[in-house]
């Protein structure tokens, strides 16, 4: 059984033991006591300093302060109530009602950002801490001083006052929507039982050592130990998908002494205690004890995580009786949360650095004009007047454009009908999923589709497959017979290969925690790992039924038998599944012959050392690994009774032990582990999600390297990182395992000399490199064409996934579907959800969710290449307005006598970013530079959009010789052509550069869109209307003069003709890959 019971003939000396193990940790007593009545019989006997006092500090345990900085720290910690994570033990004594309010977190669900005083201030420190709005505020606040007006106060500040009040409002919406789940969560109610009955509860009220009951599909509201069930097993089912990602159920097991009571009333009426490790992060594992004093001897039971559960787990069958051992922040799940954070795009970042070029550009040109000026007077004065001239430089419209892009791109991301189900959460960052470098993905249900399906046992020298169950079934069948005594003959004279079969199942239908249970009316079986079911399965396809099973026997239906004929076997021990072991074992009884037996089944490379020789264990292993199958090896030992009786008295009481429990009881098993008879092989398939092969190879072929963090077993990782085509045909695998530092540097150093060669490494070992060696590790890995991690907690998942963006500074994705995966995709540039059997919480808490794996190369490859291209040209298009507008005033203030009055003032300037150009410029947004289908056919595209060159210090520079080329010859060329028009200045230069960009906007289209066509026909009727219009700008008569059209015309072609015929020769002396594809 999982849980042993012992008596303990000296109790003292037991806690003795206990005080010295744990007087580091600084254990918490909490005294369940008859605290309530005696404040019911004295109230003024009890006040809240004693109540405080139910938590009792053993003198014995707690370090006493040696010196000043000690006593501040104690004091500090009194006064703020924050003290470091600390071990407990809870007392359970009759007639108690108190609990320990104040001295544990409070189990409050709390994952808002913000609250009403932080909100604003923080929100807006968000928006201005970068420089491109900080500099447009500056701005725009130095219009109300008089002697720097210049033009409409409107014109600078509401662009700004839009985008922030979108963000604002935005970010409040979100908040308010977080703060409305945890609402809910906080005020679901419990029942927690009291000696007076049962009281409900809002989660939010529980504290550490309430009783609370949960029922079956109700969530677990803080970490307990289970006490009882209404399983008249013992154990119930809990479904972990929120907590490890696994959708398989998990069984738990109840306290052995508390489910014998009668009723649940008993648990208040009896006395003992149980201990409590310090909350950690590790989710697999826990140390306790329960002791009951109230009997002779004082009997005592371990506590593993087998009697745990963790908050936010379900509780899946039965109601439950649980005793609450951590609350609030110190719960496994809040433990291994990672905390929500605004993202970015690189290129918001990118855009933020050129932004702060162009301010050195504006304040550089702004000093030269005064300079040519000359230094008197208020000369500080003109230059902020000039550098307001010029603020165009740095356009006010940018961030709105920019985001009301992203805002389209997300919208055609979720009208995709090739990728159905898609929902873009976070739409400030689609133009990143084309920069992705490192995609780190789940494994189970994100690569997998979590469903198992048997496909081939190995027995002595003979291999079964899935089609050959008719000849299993005959020889199982044949060997139950022979064993009956039905064929007339002994077990001597049955076939060596059919009793070897019938061992092979027997053990299969056996060795697992597997557990049958009816759902509307259907038989199902119910396990933490699927292949277990699928080999369960498997036993029932050639006659061997799980027919029951509870805490201490398993009842199969014997096969050749009747449909009544049940064979009993009473479980004596169960060894559990760890990352640590990579094994699973168990002891039965055959109630008829009584033999005791120890079946076990794990990995091939911790089995092999443990059987007794054979000679094709080792190949067949490899051969079974090599098609992609998950191979488990089994093996038996038989037990006399006098050996077993040796064995469970020193198991009890390395269970019992509560310092070093872990390897006192490793080395008890390990006695039985030895010669072992080797039984047979099975291999199983997890079956892949649709196209994952071909989206693999894809992306492998498009420069993204993809890490596989998952956390399933090295073995299961293996082998579906190889039947994916994670791994290389050509590739070789290289298995990193360290138990300490000095192992890991030995490792890692000879996987640096590894080439072509893929990287397997377990949580443990990965903690060690993560701790010791994070960037030697980082910088070997990233060498890797593929890295597996296994065993993987959700906080490795996201420290990993951090780490790599700090070493190599480039974008990564995260791609998950369960609850555990959501620190992964939070840490990850662009964090991508699946929707699927985990539930949705990784789907929420993403930036992208999508509906399977393969929807993610479209994604990635097509919508990540047109968001991030049209965001780099829509950018610079942006700058290069208000770039070429600054370089006019610039001309035109030198050549009027370094005046600094505008040229264009008051609803030019508003309109030239808004209806003259906005339209045309924004449609920009819609131009594809590739075809779809050719995308796909050459992924290798990719490669060019991850080296960032679509918005570069290059194209910058171009863009920003284009914007003076042309601000330049327009003036000068209109001072030259128009010298005996002056007064008309504003309407000849408007003119040619409302046409200039008209033009530089038809230049830059690969792909012409009847939206384009449209809004560049659009903005040039608007435009010459106008003309008729605006009187107090416009001199209609000069207007439609012929010579000034003609000489407009010439001035907008001498300034956009040489800069196309320049772009023109580059493409064809220097091709961007693209065209030569197109070309192809």
């Amino acid at each position: 059984m999982s849980t042993e019971n012992y008596v303990v003939p000296n109790l003292p000396s037991v806690r003795a033991r206990s005080r010295r193990a744990t007087s580091t940790s600084d254990v918490e007593e909490i005294e369940l006591g008859s605290v309530a009545q005696a404040h019911s019989a004295d109230s003024e006997s009890v006040d809240a300093s004693e109540a405080d006092a139910l938590i009792e500090r053993d003198s014995v345990d707690k370090p006493q302060p040696t010196s000043f900085i000690h006593c501040v720290s104690a004091w500090k910690s009194r006064l703020f109530g924050k003290q470091p994570p600390r071990s407990r033990t809870i007392h359970l004594t009759p007639n108690s009602d108190e609990r320990a309010f104040g001295k544990f977190p409070a189990n409050r669900v709390r994952n808002q950002k913000y609250n009403p005083f932080t909100f604003l201030p923080v929100v807006l420190f968000e928006q201005f801490k970068y420089f491109f709005n900080l500099y447009f505020l500056i701005v725009a606040l130095s219009q109300f001083v008089p002697a720097l007006q210049i033009g409409f106060f409107f014109t600078y500040m509401a662009p700004l006052a839009f985008v922030v009040m979108v963000s604002v409002s935005k970010e409040a919406w979100d908040d308010f929507k977080r703060y409305r789940r945890d609402k809910e969560a906080n005020q679901e109610r419990y029942d927690v039982l009291t000696t007076h009955g049962v009281v409900c509860k809002p989660s939010s009220d529980i504290c550490v050592g309430d009783l609370v009951f949960v029922r079956s599909n109700q969530r677990v509201p803080a970490d307990m130990v289970l006490l009882r069930t209404t399983e008249k097993s013992g154990a119930s089912f809990i479904r972990t998908d929120q907590m490890d990602g696994e959708t398989d159920w998990k069984l738990r097991h109840a306290v052995g002494s508390c489910q014998k009571f009668g009723s649940d009333q008993e648990l208040v009426q009896i006395d003992a205690m149980l201990y409590a490790e310090a909350p950690r992060k590790e989710i697999y594992e826990f140390i306790g004890t329960f002791t009951r004093n109230d009997v002779a001897g004082h009997e005592v039971e371990a506590l593993t995580l087998e009697n745990t559960l963790w908050s936010s787990t379900v509780i899946a069958s039965g109601t439950i009786v649980g005793l609450v051992v951590y609350t609030g922040s110190e719960t496994r799940s809040v433990m291994n949360a990672s905390a929500p954070a605004t993202k970015f795009g690189k290129i918001d970042l990118e855009i933020n650095r050129l932004s702060k070029v162009l301010v050195v550009m504006t304040l550089g040109l702004a000093l030269l004009l005064v300079g040519l000026k000359g230094f008197h007077g208020s000369w500080f004065v003109t230059l902020f007047r000039f550098m307001l001239l010029l603020s165009s430089i740095i356009p006010i419209s940018l961030r709105v454009n920019l985001d009301m892009g992203k805002t389209v791109e997300s919208v055609f991301v979720m009208r995709d009908q090739s990728i159905p189900g898609t929902v873009v959460r976070t739409s400030t960052i689609p133009e990143e999923l084309g920069r992705i470098e490192y995609l780190f993905t789940d494994k189970t249900g994100t690569l997998t589709r979590n469903e198992m399906e048997f496909m081939k046992l190995h027995v002595g020298a003979v291999l079964f497959t899935s089609s050959q169950l008719t000849e299993l079934r005959t020889a199982v069948h044949g060997a139950a017979l022979c064993r009956l005594g039905d064929s007339g003959g002994s077990v001597s004279v049955i076939a060596e290969e059919n009793a070897l079969v019938y061992d092979a199942v027997k053990a299969i239908a056996l060795c697992h925690n597997v557990t049958p249970a009816l759902e509307d009316g259907v038989h199902i079986y119910q396990a933490a790992s699927p292949d277990e079911v699928a080999l369960v399965k498997f036993a029932e396809s050639v006659g061997m039924t799980l027919i029951a099973r509870d805490l201490h026997t398993i009842t199969l239906k014997a096969p050749g038998g009747a449909s009544d004929d049940f064979v009993i076997f009473d479980v004596l021990n169960i060894f559990p599944f760890t990352s640590a072991s990579k094994r699973m074992g168990i002891v039965v009884r055959d109630r008829f012959t009584q033999e005791i037996t120890f079946y076990m089944k794990g990995a091939d490379a911790v089995m092999s050392d443990m059987v007794q020789y054979n000679e094709w264990l080792e190949e067949e292993c490899g051969n079974m690994a090599r098609e992609g199958l998950r191979t488990l090896v089994f093996a038996k030992r038989r037990l006399s009774e006098d050996e077993y009786v040796s064995f469970a008295g020193r198991y009890a009481a390395a269970r019992a032990s509560i310092a070093h429990r872990d390897v006192n009881v490793a080395a008890v098993v390990a006695s039985l582990e030895r010669d072992l008879i080797l039984i047979g092989v099975t291999g199983v398939e997890d079956r892949l999600q649709q196209d994952v092969k071909e989206s693999l190879e894809i992306l492998r072929s498009a420069g993204i390297k993809t890490w596989m963090l998952t956390g399933d077993k090295v073995e299961t990782a293996t082998c579906i990182a190889v039947s994916a085509r994670l791994v290389g045909k050509d590739q070789q695998i290289f298995h990193f395992a360290a138990s300490s530092r000095a192992e890991a540097v030995h490792q890692l150093n000879v996987f640096g000399t590894k080439r072509n060669t893929c990287l397997v490494i377990d949580g443990h070992s990965l903690q060690i490199c993560l701790d010791h060696m994070a960037k030697d590790f980082a910088q070997t890995a990233c060498r890797a064409p593929t890295v597996v991690c296994c065993r993987c907690s959700p906080t490795q998942k996201a420290d990993i996934v951090r780490l790599i963006h700090h070493h190599t500074q480039k974008e990564t994705c995260g791609v998950g579907d369960g609850g555990n995966d959501v620190g992964m995709i939070l840490a990850a540039n662009v964090g991508i959800g699946l929707v699927g059997k985990e539930g949705k919480q990784a789907a929420l808490a993403a930036d992208f969710s999508i509906e399977q794996f393969s929807y993610l190369t479209r994604l990635l490859l097509w919508h990540g290449r047109n968001s991030y291209k049209r965001s780099a040209r829509l950018s610079q298009f942006v700058i290069h307005r208000g770039m070429i507008i600054s370089v006019i005033q610039a001309v035109f203030s030198a050549l009027f006598y370094f005046s600094t009055t505008a040229i264009y003032t008051g609803w030019l300037m508003v309109g030239y970013t808004t209806v003259y150009t906005m339209a045309p410029v924004f449609s920009l947004i819609l131009d594809e530079d590739v075809n779809e289908n050719l995308v796909f056919r050459y992924p290798e595209l990719y490669r060019e959009l991850q080296l960032g060159r679509a918005l570069s210090m290059k194209t910058f520079c171009f863009w920003m010789f284009k914007s003076v080329y042309q601000g330049g010859t327009i003036m000068l060329l209109a001072m030259v052509m128009f010298e005996d028009a002056f007064i008309n200045i504003v309407s000849i230069t408007f003119t040619a550069l409302i046409l200039a960009e008209l033009f530089n906007v038809g230049f830059e289209v690969h792909k012409w869109h009847w939206v384009i066509v449209v809004s560049e026909l659009t903005a040039l009727l608007l435009y010459v209307s106008s003309l008729f219009v605006l009187r107090s700008y416009f001199d209609i008569t000069f207007v439609l003069t012929w010579t000034f059209v003609w000489k407009v015309l010439v001035i907008t072609a001498v300034s956009c003709l040489p800069i196309y015929l320049a772009e023109l020769l580059q493409r064809r002396l220097a091709p961007p890959s693209y065209t030569k594809v197109m070309e192809e």
